[in-house]
């Protein structure tokens, strides 16, 4: 089978991360200021909000962006393919902490008794997920990773294992942290850094992901093509790993959060790797926990849909120091610039 035919594409993006207008933010530092833009969440209406974490609100929002560029809704937000066509990966490792902190504390003041039954489903780690398909009516495989600083690149992985094995022919994956007082008590983030940029990421990304023959057959132009992926207990070894299968030159580096231990893989990167630019979305964004490695994918399919170069140019993400930084684990992704597909007979326009 043949590159064009079996990779995985990114056909569109979403974002809901306070003063980003969209996408194209991701690759600069966010605006001064931005902490009094107006709240992406606002941006819902309609009934049901009441009970839902600001993480699941967060990834609704995110959601819209992506499928809505990828040309799955209309302009009513109706689904136009299969509802169980699509399935649901959603990364997040805090998401919906403030709701179980109040639950818990609830349960210790007032018993049971003293729950609501339209809060207590919301204690679930998969509601982000669960919520985000049911909304959008995604029967597809539905699932949810916490795995720590891997997670999001973990998620984009398991959504092109789904869409390869012909389980789905495409999934929304999904990447988001809260910032709130119950996340800063479980990670210790008490204190904001210097500067304008918050202690915690507080937003969400999301990324529309399908074959390439899906995406030819809707006549939707790809932004970028989901390449090999690796997770190892060494960064340097993820890295190699993924490199091993598709070498080519590194355009851009998107780098773990803490990346002080992992400055410079030279061995794993080859000749000229200290001169790959780093782009640091901790730095720009805040420490994103699993929303890292979505965030990482969507800059990557920014930067090479934006960018005219080398047609074997690669960005490589990685998550997670491994050892070097204390990490139980490291993953590494790279991504590529699709390649070329006709587009069928009478189809649509790229």
């Amino acid at each position: 089978m043949s590159r064009s035919t079996s990779e995985v594409v990114i056909t569109g993006l979403g974002t809901a991360v306070r003063g980003l207008d969209g996408p194209a933010g991701l690759l600069g530092p966010l605006p001064a200021g931005h902490r009094d833009a107006a709240d992406p969440v606002s941006r819902l209406t309609g009934r049901g909000l009441r009970y839902k974490d600001r993480a699941t609100k967060l990834a609704m929002v995110a959601a819209q962006g992506a499928l809505a560029q990828a040309g799955l809704t209309d302009s009513a937000g109706d689904l136009t393919v299969p509802g169980e066509s699509v399935g649901v990966s959603a990364s997040t490792n805090y998401g919906n902490a403030d709701t179980v902190c109040e639950t818990v504390q609830t349960i210790a003041e007032h018993t049971y008794l003293g729950t609501s039954p339209m809060m207590l489903p919301a204690t679930s780690s998969n509601v982000v997920a669960s919520w985000v398909a049911i909304t959008h009516g995604l029967r597809g495989a539905n699932l949810t990773l916490c795995n720590g600083p891997t997670s999001g690149l973990d998620a984009v992985d398991w959504a092109r294992l789904l869409i390869t094995s012909g389980r789905v022919e495409r999934m929304l994956v999904l990447g988001v942290e809260p910032d709130n007082p119950a996340v800063r008590h479980v990670t210790g983030s008490a204190e904001e850094r210097a500067g304008d940029v918050p202690a915690l990421f507080d937003g969400a990304v999301a990324l529309v992901v399908e074959s390439a023959a899906s995406a030819a057959a809707r006549g939707v132009r790809p932004l970028a093509a989901v390449g090999p992926y690796a997770r190892r207990p060494r960064h340097a070894d993820a890295v190699s790993a993924v490199r091993a299968r598709r070498p080519g030159s590194i355009g851009l580096w998107c780098v773990p959060e803490h990346p002080e231990g992992i400055r410079s893989p030279a061995p794993s990167l080859g000749a000229g790797a200290c001169g790959v630019p780093v782009h640091d979305l901790t730095e720009h964004q805040g420490p994103a926990s699993g929303a890292l490695g979505v965030l990482q994918c969507a800059s990557a399919a920014v930067w090479l849909d934006g960018r005219a170069g080398d047609a074997d140019e690669a960005v490589l993400a990685s998550a997670g120091t491994g050892d070097a930084g204390g990490d139980d684990a490291s993953a590494a992704l790279l991504l590529t610039r699709p390649a070329a597909v006709p587009a069928p007979v009478g189809g649509g326009v790229w």
